[in-house]
């Protein structure tokens, strides 16, 4: 087999285990599907163990058969797992433990197997980057196990790492970027249309099951449990991470010129200013410039035409009530900062939590959220912020190659202009950015958030390496 045809565009026509028909696949997920319904109307307390462990074994099933297919699917186990838990939640009882939670990371770790099939090659291939950051998160957690409850180490470093792996696992699978990049803008279209639908609809209507987790929960950063009181998060599990997966849909069908495409964008922008999470219009706004820019000039100009006409169509609505107020309010916020209380009480306790994060050169460890303050009192460290998180759980030692990886990824993509004529290939990389920018407000190397920003990191990757081989392969002999 050529080269050439090694890369084929078509999902299906590849080599090895990608070469047969998806119908099995398909097979999998609907029994995962029909098997959640009716578990929940006959017995939907047994969902919360049997739901994580039926979606590993789809999900190991597709990454051994069906690995462009098995992206997908990760990605709506951590869209969907949330309101699945407040459905069981609201039939059979407040469960403290939220074990079904669990669903997405086992789905995502199947990845580990490809960090043991792939590291020796990843390291000549430019995945060291990954392969630091893995090794950090590593480090971390052993300095946990010194320290800390053996079970709280072991759940949040599965924040930490299934992240890294995901980013790890789509780069290296570079060759199938074409498949992937179809897969995902797919996923992304029908996400921002279903969960973007959803979370209007959860605005104006407060489901019984959304309010009852809301009271259960007694979070009250998240609005109030009546309709037009609550901070829309939809079907995921709070505000800031809908928010981010919202704008990462949302950047990357700014080049869909098809109706469902504008339909989509339509409600997913209005549920995304329902969110009110500024960190993530910050995030939007910086993707969108850098997209911009860094599109072909054709592409430029029917980006601005799709972007004029999106503005035309959600202004009104996002203006007028029962929409309006409460994006209006915020969007004041911004406006007058230094009257937030909520960015008033950021900026006054920095400087003692920078103090705290920056305390130990070798880190408290992942897991090790609790300290003892000045009165020899047990406390909650709770850092608002990804940077100075990453410095107080993998300390100096830790957190500079954790982050200059990251750094030295997004510089990367941005270099050289093989991706230009690739829509989605400048998106992911302006995803990426958009998601690290935010990095200074919110713990974004996190779970869903984490995933969103390795992912994309390794989306943005494994296409320049897609596109440089491609030109390499049709100039065999440029130097």
């Amino acid at each position: 087999m050529t080269s050439n045809q090694s890369l084929s565009p078509y999902p299906y026509q590849q080599s090895g285990t990608q070469a047969h028909s998806p119908f099995f696949a398909w097979v999998a997920i609907g029994a995962l599907i029909l098997f959640t319904i009716a578990c929940y109307f006959g017995a939907a307390s047994l969902l919360r163990q049997a739901f994580p462990v039926f979606s590993l074994a789809v999900g190991l099933f597709l990454y051994l058969r069906y690995p462009v297919l098995y992206i997908g699917f990760t990605w709506w186990i951590w869209f969907l797992t949330p309101i699945i838990r407040r459905l069981i939640d609201y039939k059979s009882g407040w469960d403290t433990n939220g074990f079904i939670l669990i669903a997405p990371f086992l789905v995502t770790l199947i990845t580990f197997i490809t960090l043991i099939k792939e590291l020796p090659r990843s390291l000549r291939t430019g995945g060291f980057p990954f392969v630091i950051a893995i090794l950090s998160v590593f480090y971390g957690i052993s300095i946990g196990l010194v320290s800390y409850d053996k079970v709280v180490v072991a759940r949040t470093a599965l924040d930490w790492l299934t992240p890294v792996l995901y980013g790890f696992h789509i780069f290296v699978k570079w060759r199938d970027y074409p498949s992937y990049r179809q897969n995902i803008q797919n996923v992304f279209l029908w996400c921002v249309l279903i969960t973007g639908s959803y979370g209007i609809y959860q605005y104006l209507v407060a489901p019984e099951w959304d309010k009852f987790w809301l009271i259960q929960t007694k979070l009250t950063t998240m609005g109030d449990p009546k309709p037009l009181g609550i901070r829309v998060w939809s079907t995921m599990h709070s505000s800031g991470p809908f928010a981010n997966i919202m704008m990462v849909g949302l950047l990357i069908i700014l080049n869909n010129v098809r109706p469902i495409g504008f339909a989509a964008s339509i409600v997913g922008y209005i549920s995304f200013l329902l969110t009110v999470v500024r960190s993530a219009w910050g995030g939007w706004l910086v993707g969108v410039i850098t997209l911009v820019t860094n599109l072909k000039p054709k592409l430029q100009m029917r980006l601005v035409i799709t972007a004029i006409i999106l503005v035309i169509c959600v202004a009104p609505l996002a203006t007028v009530e029962p929409f309006g107020k409460v994006i209006n309010t915020r969007l004041e916020s911004i406006m007058n900062l230094e009257k937030d209380q909520s960015f008033n009480d950021r900026s006054s306790s920095y400087d003692e939590k920078l103090g705290i994060a920056l305390s130990s050169p070798l880190g408290k460890g992942i897991g090790g959220t609790w300290i003892l303050d000045k009165d020899g009192k047990l406390v909650n460290v709770v850092l608002d912020s990804g940077i100075l998180d990453t410095f107080f759980a993998l300390g100096w030692f830790g957190a500079i190659p954790y982050l200059g990886s990251m750094i030295l990824i997004i510089c990367n993509t941005f270099q050289g202009s093989q991706t230009r004529h690739d829509p989605f290939a400048c998106a992911s990389r302006s995803v990426a950015l958009a998601v690290f920018f935010q990095m200074v407000f919110s713990s974004m190397m996190l779970g869903l958030s984490g995933v969103t920003l390795w992912g994309f990191m390794g989306f943005a990757m494994a296409a320049k390496k897609y596109h440089s081989s491609q030109i390499a392969s049709n100039y065999p002999y440029q130097k």
